[in-house]
């Protein structure tokens, strides 16, 4: 049998972050392909976290910067390693390699980290992103850990534009694909929701701007529409957003969502004026397979739509957004059309069936032709030479200097 080891960042908690549910995806594919599946984590999992045990998939807790994670993956012998993000790489990616080099080494990028961050200090700076706000060290450690890797999955059209076109990463070391989606059955009408919602975990720092992007702007939203409110919900919340709740301004921080699409299904409107980030937007994926229609940024929609229209509006000013917002929010039948815009985008471009039987193809045309594949890879086999004398070392000086003391 196959035998997939996933070294994860934390256990997936797919009712919290998109992370969440793009690993249980991934998951699931993998299980539908015959994979035996171990999940090793140097985190502990909490009360949200999926039971991966009840569907089949073995897990084991590891210590970072311990060597009996070698021991670990020596016994393990997996044919396919898939590391949860860059950072997972770095720590483990060269224990991987010495121990059991015939395995096939996956990097799921979840999203960019390097772009997300480069946009993070041109927002704080109050200027536009540039290719210098990119080429941060977050951008040298991510990239390297994708040219080490046999092959890297990336979530957005955008992140592939990037990657090959602006940084000249070889296509064939990469591989497009997105969160999946499929549309709701049934999803209530513009008559059957009320108010305006906004979601996103408070851990992930775009979502704190976009919660406080909406404060900015609510007043005159409500001012048009005097009997709406929004609704603000999200893991993991900070007291600063909760001293932001205003039951008289109909400002309502409600907290984590036990139900998205129950939610989602009672309101009218998703606002999300994401102001930085990278990525497929999670929120806006749920939203739209769910038949609610949004007002979010461009980088809210980024890589999202490809030639079709928008569900809802894209919006870069606030007098623009609020105007949309509440238009929408009013209007039946651009909300009907915004509607069938978000089910057409879902389903001609984020249904798994347009992804999942090439990347099935892709990963046995790896897996048989491994050693000529490594071998084109130049820049892989630099970089995995200097992560050994580098990530490595410091890796197992760490692991002599929290030893125990000699008696």
């Amino acid at each position: 049998m196959k035998h997939l080891v996933i070294i994860g960042t934390v256990f997936p908690e797919p009712n919290s972050t998109a992370a969440g549910s793009r690993m249980m995806q991934l998951i699931n594919f993998f299980l539908s392909e015959n994979y035996k599946i171990t999940f090793l984590c140097a985190a502990l999992p909490t009360e949200y976290s999926t039971n991966l045990e009840s569907i089949g998939v073995q897990t084991k807790t590891v210590k970072l910067n311990e060597s009996s994670f070698e021991k670990v993956i020596q016994e393990l012998n997996p044919g396919t390693v898939l590391f949860d993000r860059f950072t997972t790489e770095e720590q483990f990616g060269w224990k991987v390699a010495e121990v059991v080099p015939q395995a096939v080494r996956i990097l799921d990028t979840e999203d960019l980290h390097f772009l997300r961050k480069g946009r993070e200090e041109a927002f704080k700076q109050g200027v536009e992103c540039s290719l210098s706000h990119l080429t941060n060290d977050i951008f040298k450690r991510e990239m390297a850990s994708i040219l080490r890797c046999d092959l890297s999955l990336i979530i957005s059209e955008f992140e592939m534009d990037l990657l090959t076109n602006t940084f000249k990463i070889q296509r064939e070391l990469l591989h497009y694909l997105p969160l999946f989606a499929e549309n709701s059955v049934e999803s209530p009408g513009f008559e059957h929701r009320r108010h305006f919602i906004s979601i996103g975990n408070f851990l992930h720092e775009p979502n704190w701007q976009t919660v406080l992007g909406i404060k900015k702007i609510w007043k005159e939203i409500r001012r048009q529409i005097h009997d709406a409110e929004v609704h603000i919900y999200g893991a993991y919340v900070p007291q600063k957003a909760m001293q932001l709740h205003n039951v008289k301004e109909g400002f309502l921080v409600k907290g984590r969502a036990s139900d998205v699409p129950e939610v989602f299904n009672k309101a009218r409107v998703l606002l999300a004026p994401i102001p930085f980030g990278a990525g497929i937007k999670g929120k806006l994926l749920d939203a739209m397979s769910l038949g609610l229609p949004n007002v979010t940024s461009p980088i809210g929609a980024e890589g999202m739509p490809g030639s079709l229209q928008w569900s809802g509006h894209i919006a870069d000013e606030d007098a623009d957004f609020i105007e949309k917002a509440a238009h929408l929010y009013r209007d039946s039948a651009a909300w009907d059309t915004a509607c069938n815009n978000g089910f057409r985008i879902i389903n001609e471009r984020f249904s798994k069936d347009l992804f999942l039987p090439e990347f099935s193809s892709k990963l046995v045309r790896i897996s048989e032709n491994l050693s000529e594949l490594r071998a084109k890879n130049y820049m892989g086999q630099i970089l995995q030479h200097h992560q050994f004398h580098s990530t490595k070392y410091m890796g197992k000086w760490i692991e002599e200097k929290n030893r125990e003391p000699f008696n």
